[in-house]
Order: C-alpha cells, then sequence, then structure tokens
C-alpha cells in the first residue's frame, strides 16, 4: 500500500516556482531525500513511511516557500533550493525556526552551530554566542529578542555594548546621547531591519519598547521583564562584564554576543567576555555556545579569510 506524505502550497506562483520548468527543481529535492515527490493540484507529496524523510521534505518545503514568499529573495529559484538543500538537514535542525509576529520570513539556522544557538535561547536565561564575523550570533539574538517581545513574552528590549574608542572619543561626537550610541549599535538595527519592516522598528523605538544605552550606564539598574543584548562583549573589561550581568532581574533573558579573537582593549587588559566564559561554565541555567568559521554565513570568502587567520594562529607565525 501506498503511504503518502502531503503538503498543501496555497500559493499557486509559489508552488509553481518549487516544481520549475518540466519538474527540474522536483528532480533536484528527489534526489535529495532519495524518493519520488508528486505534484497534484495545490499539493506536494512524498512517497515514504520513514519518519526523518517526512520531517526533512516538510522542512525543505516549508523554507524554499518562505524564501520564495520574500520578494528580495536573490539568486536564480534552482539556486534558491539547492542552498537550502546544502544546509545540515538533521532532526535538531529540522525541528528549529524563529517564528516573528509581522516578520518577513520564518528565521532558520543555516548550521548545526546556529541551531545550537536558538535552542540555547529557548530553553537557558543566560546565553553567551561566541563566534566570528558572520556566524550569525548577532542576527540571532536579534530574532529571537524580537520573538520574545512581540510574543509578549518580555515587555522590552535592551540593547548595550561597550564604547571602545578608535581614535576618537564618544563625547566629540555631534549629537545628543541617543545619536553618539547609533552607531555603535549599527549592527543591531542592520540585523532587525532586515527581519521586521523599518516601520515597524521605529514603531518600537518611539514607544520605547527598545532602548539603547552604553554599558556604562547599565550600572545601577536592574533589568526586568526584558530581553537583553550585550553585542561586542568581547571589548567588555571583567569588571565591567561582573557588573552587566549583576544587573539580571526577574522574567529577563540575557544574550551575550562576541569574538573573544577581535579584542579592541589595550593591552595586558584581560577582556571580561573570555573571563566570564572561564568561570561561569559549569553554572546551570548559563549556555555557552561556540560557532566557529563553518558556521558563517556571509560571502564564501569571509569563511576563508577567516579560516586562514586561524591557520595562522595555529602555525604560531
Amino acid at each position: 500500500m501506498v503511504s503518502l506524505y502531503t503538503i498543501i502550497i496555497p500559493q499557486s506562483e509559489v508552488l509553481h516556482r518549487i516544481c520549475g520548468t518540466n519538474d527540474s527543481n522536483l528532480s533536484l529535492i528527489e534526489n535529495f531525500l532519495g524518493v519520488s515527490v508528486f505534484a497534484r493540484g495545490n499539493e506536494l507529496s512524498v512517497n515514504s513511511e520513514d519518519k526523518e524523510t517526512t520531517e526533512n521534505f516538510r522542512f525543505i518545503i516549508d523554507r524554499i516557500s518562505d524564501e520564495f514568499s520574500v520578494n528580495e529573495s536573490t539568486g536564480t529559484d534552482r539556486e534558491i533550493i539547492q542552498s537550502v538543500l546544502n544546509t545540515e538537514v538533521s532532526g535538531k535542525i529540522s525541528d528549529v525556526s524563529v517564528s516573528i509576529p509581522g516578520a518577513f520570513k520564518r528565521i532558520y539556522p543555516e548550521t548545526k552551530g546556529q541551531a545550537d544557538l536558538i535552542l540555547a535561547m529557548r530553553s537557558s536565561d543566560l546565553v553567551f554566542a561566541l563566534g566570528p564575523a558572520g556566524s550569525g550570533k548577532t542576527y540571532l539574538a536579534a530574532a529571537e529578542a524580537l520573538r520574545l517581545l512581540l510574543c509578549h513574552k518580555v515587555s522590552s528590549i535592551v540593547i548595550t555594548r561597550p564604547v571602545v574608542e578608535a581614535g576618537e572619543s564618544l563625547g566629540y561626537l555631534p549629537g545628543d546621547l541617543q545619536e553618539k550610541i547609533n552607531p555603535y549599535i549599527k549592527p543591531l538595527y542592520d540585523a532587525m531591519n532586515s527581519i521586521l519592516p523599518r516601520e515597524t522598528i521605529k514603531k518600537l523605538n518611539d514607544n520605547n519598547l527598545i532602548e539603547t544605552a552604553p554599558l556604562a550606564y547599565m550600572r545601577g539598574r536592574t533589568l526586568k521583564n526584558c530581553a537583553v543584548i550585550l553585542d561586542e562583549a568581547q571589548n567588555t573589561t571583567p569588571e565591567q562584564m561582573k557588573m552587566f550581568l549583576t544587573r539580571m532581574g526577574e522574567n529577563s533573558k540575557v544574550f551575550i554576543t562576541g569574538d573573544p579573537t577581535q579584542v579592541d582593549l589595550p593591552p595586558r587588559i584581560q577582556s571580561g567576555l573570555v573571563h566570564s566564559t572561564k568561570i561561569l561554565n559549569n553554572i546551570k541555567g548559563i549556555s555557552i555556545v561556540e560557532l566557529t568559521s563553518t558556521d558563517v554565513v556571509r560571502n564564501p570568502l569571509v569563511k576563508q579569510i577567516i579560516q586562514a587567520y586561524e591557520n595562522e594562529e595555529r602555525q604560531g607565525f
């Protein structure tokens, strides 16, 4: 007896793009899954009783549908499908996504490391995300914070980072405090604006649901009922990190992101990120997720650049 697992695709244009000319795109999916995929009406079906196969099929079709539903999708349909298929599909990854009300699309992990980070942010109140540029740590922290806010799990988002000066003092930058801190926080706003319409982010800002402040302004506060992101945490001192960690209040989620290989502190000053992850790694309720160059999802050249620097460090040049 034939057992079909069926998914309904409401949008005919999306279904047509998934199938491709003469079902050429379906052939890619069939080759990947190792089973036949059938299109009939507005349905796609796979002939399999294997749970892992049907789960992977659901994950693939859901994700491709999301990609095709976004007007800004880049690349040909075939390239987009191939990119999805190239993502490591495992039970741990295919069960994980970040669904944000009003977002352009659901957010899926691109790698197992990113899936581990999403799961850690769901299960722990304090999460350290360590990794190189482009590994998704800041983007996923912003996505999870927005999910918590817009699903009414918290009442606000607080964004902070250490202001490490590079030839120009914060005090000499033009404007008020908010205008001075904005250039430092821009990467997080870039991430949020790629997840939600700019008008939505502006409205959240105008209603004081998203707050930004230099790390020094956290002293004396208790951060309750909020999602807190400390970005570029490798540039904190141990004293700053201790101060920040002890601000955590009831019903708060704290996401700390940073790259221990890009510390901009003066020589002989230890990074608070490196110090804290060493002494806090055995405390229940705290998760430390280390992403690597294999988790980099920017331009492929970025991954190669990071690997080249890692090779140099290992060889002691």
